[in-house]
């Protein structure tokens, strides 16, 4: 649990989603393709001035009947877009079998010389293998059948139709992961050879170009080029993205008064009745064949060609792995308040600049997985930051509240820096308290071979002791053995140190009255405390190492009070305290004291004057509890 809460996991975090980055499972395909399809919804729909669709939907079965018509009424259909004006006329609608009504000769005949590219499909059930095609000119150090999707068969129309049509376009599309209609093949291969998409061969017989050029490279398929029309880049395996913003005029064909003056604009037929043609999903909604075919001629027609080019998926992963270190970064050395504005930013900077490159370059990259992993390392680090603060301040806790005031554990839980190296210079006040006379009580102890008793006893003595200290507002420094050392002013101020160390002396001393009955019940004598306390300036702060703390006191001042407490015993007062503690009592009219003299200590050239409280006046009983 601990390696799980390091940084070492957030550096196992980055290399999985690298990883997953590099091996591009089909859920992160899909929820990449979905985030192009956001794009799209950018763009400004644009009304089509050369494409126009005609549907034969119900009114069209209602006035020349079922489905599927005889071929006269095609026949038709196209005499009728030639009196409008029609110009290319692209039919979506396939013809693989023979016209039960015997209309094939007749629909030959207005498929000649009328301007017809029909349509054939891909299929690994097909009729046949190869089908009606035209040479490729292809450029580059490679064959483009190498690059291309490849079935194994095609199914095509009737050799009586497509020997007289002006070109055959292939419908297909190229496989998605969610099944939506986002690209589609500017070619496909069948059995060595190259067939064109049907809007691609539109666009070549309207040039009456006798083929088209392929552009090879060692990666793949780089681009398509019908001239005088520019270039189409394509991905690696000749597919392109659809831009879905065109607006197209739509008719449903009836008869030639349904239809308007086509001015020359190329013309799609496809069927839109319902249960004859399924409409697929595309970006914007559900279209049908004719639809789709419409805005991928009028892409190739504006040249707004929506592109991705082969190094994408290098940049978007290498940009996902330095955002992820980045972030790592800002949150583990940052100051806190920085961490979240600068993730932020990051992941802010990548999703605008997916949408600036769509809006003013057509380009897709992709900003979905740098976003979502930089932010996934970002709450993972913000959590294993948040999760050792908590178990800090759970371990400041644990480790300090039995030592030290209420008020600063809270201190340190709300900042646990203050427990770094280093100290201060502070005057303070510092308290040493000794049971006096417990070789007695330890020898009774051990005749009874009753260790254990004897420390619960001494446990039992340093804890009340401890309460009243804590109760003072002071902090424990440490124990040795039997003795305790406190002191007050710091980490918490406190003004009347001097008074809360003579109060806390007075009430440990008065702790023998309570405990007396005990220790008659125990067979030992009542048990009396010698304390020493002293006031001066000293150094208080976290002294030890990095990996081991002990917030306490050194100097002079901390010395003397140490002294003072063995004093006690030569001057035979439980309690002792210097002249510099009482210099610094805030209310000395209160306090009951006696001056016993002046001591030499060692270190110290001047004598110092020695004072005790009289704690059993009234004037001291008035001092603890006011």
């Amino acid at each position: 649990m601990k390696w799980f809460y390091s940084g070492w996991a957030v550096v196992f975090t980055i290399c999985l989603l690298t990883t997953l980055k590099v091996f591009d499972p089909a859920p992160l395909q899909s929820l990449r393709l979905q985030t192009f399809d956001a794009l799209q919804n950018l763009d400004e729909p644009k009304n089509s001035d050369e494409v126009v669709i005609i549907n034969i939907g119900e009114k069209s079965l209602q006035q020349w009947g079922q489905w599927p018509w005889p071929r006269q009424n095609f026949a038709q259909l196209i005499h009728d877009i030639r009196q409008k004006n029609g110009g290319m006329i692209g039919l979506t609608v396939m013809f693989p079998e023979a016209d039960r009504f015997g209309g094939d000769e007749v629909l030959a005949s207005w498929i000649k010389g009328n301007g017809l590219i029909l349509s054939q499909t891909p299929s690994t059930k097909g009729v046949k293998s190869t089908g009606p095609h035209i040479g490729t000119g292809t450029i580059g150090p490679l064959p483009a059948q190498d690059f291309l999707l490849s079935w194994p068969n095609l199914v095509t129309n009737i050799p009586a139709l497509e020997e007289h049509a002006e070109g055959i376009g292939v419908l297909a599309s190229a496989p998605q992961p969610d099944l939506v209609t986002r690209t589609y093949p500017l070619a496909i291969g069948v059995e060595g050879k190259i067939y064109p998409s049907f809007a691609i061969e539109m666009l070549r017989t309207y040039t009456q170009k006798p083929s088209y050029i392929l552009k090879t490279s060692e990666i793949g398929i780089q681009e398509f080029a019908v001239p005088p029309f520019e270039p189409i880049v394509s991905q690696s395996n000749g597919t392109t993205f659809i831009r879905f913003n065109n607006t197209f005029e739509e008719v449903e064909y009836v008869d030639i008064q349904s239809l308007p003056d086509l001015k020359g604009k190329f013309v799609i037929v496809g069927v839109s009745a319902e249960g004859i043609q399924n409409a697929v999903p595309t970006p914007k909604g559900l279209m049908y064949p004719q639809q789709i075919q419409g805005h991928m001629l009028q892409n190739f027609v504006d040249g707004s060609n929506i592109t991705r080019n082969e190094l994408s998926p290098f940049i978007e992963l290498l940009v996902a792995f330095m955002s992820m270190v980045l972030i790592g970064f800002a949150v583990y050395k940052l100051p806190l308040v920085w961490t979240a504005p600068i993730s932020m930013l990051i992941l802010g900077t990548e999703a605008y600049a997916s949408v600036w490159f769509y809006t003013n370059k057509l380009v897709l990259i992709d900003a979905t997985f740098p976003v979502l992993s930089g932010f996934l390392v970002f709450t993972h680090s913000a959590f294993n930051n948040f999760y050792k603060q908590y178990r800090l301040r759970q371990q400041i806790k644990g480790q300090f509240s039995k030592y030290i005031s209420p008020d600063y554990v809270n201190m340190l839980v709300k900042d646990p820096s203050l427990m770094k190296l280093g100290g201060e210079r502070r005057e303070m006040s510092f308290l040493f308290a000794d049971i006096v006379g417990f070789t007695p009580i330890s020898e009774k102890f051990m005749k009874q071979d009753d260790p254990e008793g004897l420390v619960d006893l001494i446990n039992s003595f340093l804890d009340k002791m401890t309460k009243i200290i804590l109760a003072n507002g002071g902090t424990i420094d440490k124990y040795m053995g039997d003795c305790i050392m406190a002191f007050w002013n710091a980490p918490i101020p406190c003004d009347n140190h001097a008074d809360m160390a003579l109060k806390s002396a007075i009430e440990i001393e008065l702790l023998g009255d309570e405990l007396e009955k005990e220790m008659e019940k125990l067979g030992l004598p009542r048990v009396k405390f010698g304390t020493g306390i002293n006031t001066g300036t000293c150094i208080v702060g976290n002294m030890g190492s990095e990996n081991r703390l002990d917030y306490s006191v050194i100097g002079d001042a901390v010395n003397l009070g140490a002294r003072l407490e063995a004093e006690t015993r030569k001057q035979d007062t439980p309690i002792l305290f210097s002249e510099f503690t009482l210099n610094q009592f805030k209310e000395p009219s209160g306090i009951v004291y006696e001056k016993l003299g002046s001591v030499t200590v060692k270190g110290k050239e001047e004598p110092v004057k020695i004072y005790a409280p009289l704690i059993n006046g009234e004037s001291a009983k008035r001092l603890l509890y006011k």
